[in-house]
């Protein structure tokens, strides 16, 4: 049995106390119950490598639970933290940190009050796996290691459907799903209310073996990914979900993955295709940004098999994505060693006085403090030259942002009909701060959403007529200065015309239907967005609509023709234009 250092006792109050209460003295807590305040709940928890799993037993009349913990050892009542638990589900999964140690309890409470802790208990953390003594045996130079060049025709082939199967023992593959019901509920049930729980934490990653054309990868790091997407397909119960694979991220359990890479590249994501009965959003997209000349993610189209104890499971067709923060920064531009940002909500429409850090993830350099190219774009769009001096405003702000990359970008999202990013939702793109020009330069992400009228009101129109100008003013700004509104209509007749030219986007719409289709159409229920073939088929033949109806929108605009839409919080107030 544990002893404990009565001096510390004292500190939190609890006196000299040996007895069954000692440990809920360590905690500084303790209160006296009432009739009509909540029994005390009983904690149970598990624990697997760095996660831990907490549970706790529903108490009648609480309505609402509190989680408290204390470092372990115990440094006094300052170290104390408590945060309260989700209420549509009694258990939550984290992923700690080697030696992680705590104690926890938690109570229920209602508008009378709290309940005493429920028992107390302690863990510490620790990483050290049990099937760490193997060899690895499919191991090559060109296939496995870090010292290649990333073998993009290997991978990224639009060619073929290539297959990936991960092989996950059965208790990782659980502890997998158990994370995911803490954090969003039962499998194929609704939350109350319909509504979308705002989970900041990612899903954990756990360890599985990769296989690829005979050869295996081992001990992968493998987690589910996505945020909307992910949580929705969940409470569907549609088990296709998207999955983000990093290939040496247990380096440290497993010394023989050093630096482990699939043909050079450490990270990607598999991306599930969510709400795209075509298969084709994510892949065409990205084509069109990478044939107008942008920087954007390589993709390719995958099938995966899962082996979680029962054998390869067909989980459907995916679409492979490069990670920006990998090879895109190593590859397409000179140099990756500029600030990449991935921002997110708040400041991430660029209002003036809105800036935060956390709105701007680092992806690199991430011990450097320093936001100061961000800061000095707010600075230069918000500057009152604008109107005042409009050709220094554009000096000035052209000294800190590519410009001309953000023109072209609106001018392919506005034809693509992008509805999932700036303009509508302040996510989904990167900034890089190219080390070759000091500029911050705009890379789209995550476009499983484009090509279609849109949700919310709809897509921008190629005027910006139902644009919030104040509420996205990188858009509004630049699009109400006559000398970029005309290098934004330069880029629609250049994109219209080769990246998006009709012909040439229908014949790549039918090249990889007759790639994909015996795989999208096969895929099986509950592992599928579709309800049947013809689903398929119809989704396609919108795609081919749409690319149409794009050409003549555009030749509506450049003619003054286009009618404008209302302006709204939402978007138009009727279909796009």
């Amino acid at each position: 049995m544990k002893t404990y250092n009565p001096i510390l006792m004292k500190k939190a109050g609890c006196g000299w106390r040996y007895s069954s209460m000692l440990l809920v003295c360590l905690l500084g807590l303790g209160n006296t119950t009432t009739a009509a305040v909540p029994a005390s709940p009983q904690l149970s928890y598990q624990t697997q490598g760095l996660a831990i799993s907490i549970s706790w037993t529903e108490v009648p009349e609480a309505t609402g639970y509190t989680l408290y913990y204390a470092q372990n050892p115990y440094t006094g009542s300052e170290s104390i933290g408590s945060f309260a638990l989700p209420t549509e589900t009694n258990s939550v999964s984290y992923t700690l940190w080697k030696d992680a140690a705590y104690y926890i309890a938690i109570t229920a409470s209602n508008e009378q009050g709290e309940s005493d802790y429920s028992n107390v208990e302690t863990f510490m953390l620790n990483s050290a796996v049990s099937d760490a003594d193997f060899e690895a045996t499919d191991w090559t130079e060109d296939s496995h290691s870090k010292n290649v060049e990333p073998n993009f025709a290997e991978v990224f082939d639009d060619t073929q459907v290539k297959r990936l199967d991960f092989v996950v023992t059965e208790e990782r593959w659980q502890s997998m799903l158990d994370d995911m019901t803490a954090k969003y509920g039962e499998f194929g049930k609704r939350t109350s209310g319909n509504g979308l729980l705002d989970i900041d934490e990612d899903p954990i990653f756990v360890q599985a073996e990769v296989f690829y054309n005979g050869k295996q990868w081992y001990r992968v790091g493998i987690r589910f990914k996505g945020n909307s997407s992910l949580q929705s397909s969940w409470q569907s119960g549609i088990l296709k979900l998207s999955f983000k694979l990093d290939f040496d991220e247990f380096e440290d359990d497993y010394p023989q993955i050093k630096n482990q890479r699939f043909y050079g590249f450490k990270k990607f994501s598999l991306k599930n295709n969510y709400s795209d009965k075509s298969f084709l959003r994510e892949k065409v997209a990205a084509d069109v940004f990478k044939d107008a000349g942008l920087a954007v993610s390589h993709t390719a189209f995958y099938t995966l098999y899962v082996d979680h104890g029962n054998g390869p499971e067909y989980f459907g067709l995916y679409t492979l994505v490069e990670e920006v923060d990998g090879t895109v920064l190593d590859t397409q531009f000179t140099s990756d060693d500029g600030n990449l940002y991935k921002p997110e909500e708040g400041g991430a429409n660029f209002v003036e006085g809105a800036f935060s850090e956390e709105n701007f993830e680092k992806k690199t350099n991430e011990d450097e403090a320093d936001w100061s190219d961000i800061q000095a774009l707010f600075a230069a769009l918000h500057d009152n030259a604008a109107t005042t001096a409009p050709e220094t405003w554009r000096t000035n702000l052209e000294a800190v942002f590519d410009v001309g990359v953000f023109l072209k970008y609106m001018a392919v999202n506005g034809i693509i009909q992008n509805w999932d990013t700036y303009g509508k939702m302040p996510h989904n793109y990167y900034l890089y701060n190219n080390p070759e020009t000091s500029k911050l330069t705009w890379i789209p992400w995550d476009n499983n959403e484009a090509l279609q009228d849109g949700k919310l009101g709809g897509a921008l129109a190629l005027d910006f007529s139902n644009l919030q100008s104040e509420d996205w003013p990188l858009i509004g700004k630049l699009y109400a200065d006559e000398v970029y509104k005309a290098r934004y209509d330069d880029y629609l007749l250049e994109v219209i015309s080769d990246a998006f030219e009709t012909s040439k986007i229908q014949a790549t719409y039918d090249k990889y239907v007759a790639l994909i289709e015996p795989y999208a159409t096969t895929e099986l229920s509950g592992y599928s967005f579709l309800n049947s073939a013809d689903d398929f088929y119809a989704a396609i033949d919108e795609l081919k609509q749409h690319a149409e109806s794009r050409a003549e929108t555009v030749t509506a605009y450049l003619n003054g023709t286009l009618e404008p839409l209302e302006a709204a919080p939402t978007g138009g107030t009727r279909p796009p234009q």
